[in-house]
């Protein structure tokens, strides 16, 4: 028995599902190995990517709306701003529709990205926003509403069902192992925000409802993706990032003890102010493992470029924003536009840097950002 696991105290349920066989599966970085890997990279800052034109993982992928018109647009900007690196969303179901023609796509992306001077950190799976993802056209975003078509992967009915979670074992050992060894994959964040309730958007009772026992099911196949991705021996490490803060001495729960004990690198997300940043980074320096910060910049909230940028730089910490190009994803409006009605453009955009044709939504911010990265102007 992997004592790691016994010591998380999980329920048997989700115990029975986590030590499932490895046959052939790497270990865990040491943190020299991390650190190694991490003394050979640049500072990575980015952002996470998803096109203007598509609304969720499913409509930037599939073959009918991929759009490498728009991606080689759109990552000509970031070079400008001088980012090395994005964190983009995949799906599982992408791989069930056209595994061939996925794969291919991805190398274009990949092929593009690697143009203008940028790898990749790829998400295989994701725990927000719509729990019932569907192949085939997408529907049209809810005007003024953030996020309002993103999509959850696995939905909940894999996800609920523990019987069906090894029906994503092909995607993600598969997805892993084509490009293990592949340069311009940075990392593999293997699962984002599992345990998310929605409770904002989807969390409600209603025909999208999330899962009353997530938490529990996500756990489960959280230790399953850790083993099935080291099974695909990657060369790139593997992470899943803290996503809440918790106050000094509380407990921690299965999920998060699974995500820090198995990561090779550490990452987490925060859209606080600077102190609430520090505070996360403080809790995770004692691993003595490379920090990603895979999600931040809220600007309303108090998470912005300026300083969050200059302190990420100054402590080597992987910087990556949310948000890039206003588009169909809508996420210059907040969180609480599932709640409260806008119908216009705020003023003070919640997530994003450039509008549709290129112009910065704040020119002085973007000047800020090419100091800290160094950039140049083209």
């Amino acid at each position: 028995m992997n004592a790691r696991f016994h010591r998380l105290g999980l329920t048997a349920i989700a115990l029975t599902l986590l030590l499932c066989p490895a046959t052939f599966a790497r270990e865990r970085w040491t943190t020299e190995q991390a650190n190694a890997w991490w003394s050979k990279q640049p500072w990575l800052v980015g952002c996470n990517f998803i096109p203007s034109t598509a609304i969720n993982q499913l409509e930037m992928w599939q073959a009918e709306t991929f759009d490498p018109e728009t991606i080689d647009r759109e990552l000509g900007w970031a070079e400008g701003l001088g980012f090395n690196s994005v964190r983009v969303f995949l799906h599982n179901l992408l791989w069930q529709q056209d595994r061939e023609g996925f794969l291919a796509r991805v190398e274009q992306f990949l092929a593009i990205a690697d143009k203008h001077g940028i790898g990749v950190v790829f998400v295989p799976l994701d725990g927000v926003w719509d729990p019932e993802p569907k192949l085939g056209p997408q529907r049209e975003p809810r005007p003024h509403v953030h996020n309002s078509g993103w999509v959850q992967a696995p939905g909940a009915a894999i996800l609920g069902d523990p019987a069906r979670h090894d029906e994503l074992r092909p995607y993600v050992h598969g997805l892993v192992r084509h490009f293990r060894d592949d340069r311009r994959v940075q990392a593999w964040d293997l699962f984002n925000e599992p345990d998310n309730s929605n409770e904002n958007s989807y969390g409600a009772s209603g025909s999208r409802a999330e899962l009353s026992n997530k938490a529990e099911m996500a756990t489960a196949l959280l230790g399953k993706v850790f083993v099935w991705a080291r099974e695909a021996d990657p060369s790139q490490p593997l992470t899943a990032g803290v996503w809440i803060l918790r106050p000094p001495g509380e407990k921690a729960p299965p999920i998060e003890r699974v995500m820090l004990d198995e990561s090779d690198i550490l990452s987490f997300h925060s859209y606080g102010e600077l102190k609430d940043v520090r505070a996360f980074v403080e809790r995770l320096r004692p691993l003595n493992r490379p920090v990603l910060c895979t999600e931040y910049m809220a600007r309303p909230a108090g998470s912005r470029f300026d300083p969050m940028l200059s302190f990420f730089k100054q402590e080597k910490i992987g910087a990556y924003n949310w948000g890039f190009v206003d588009g169909k994803s809508q996420t210059i409006y907040p969180w609480d536009s599932w709640q409260k009605p806008y119908t216009a453009e705020p003023k003070v955009w919640f997530h994003d840097v450039f509008r549709k044709d290129g112009t910065p939504y704040d020119a002085a911010e973007v000047d800020y950002i090419r100091s800290v990265t160094g950039a140049k102007l083209r």
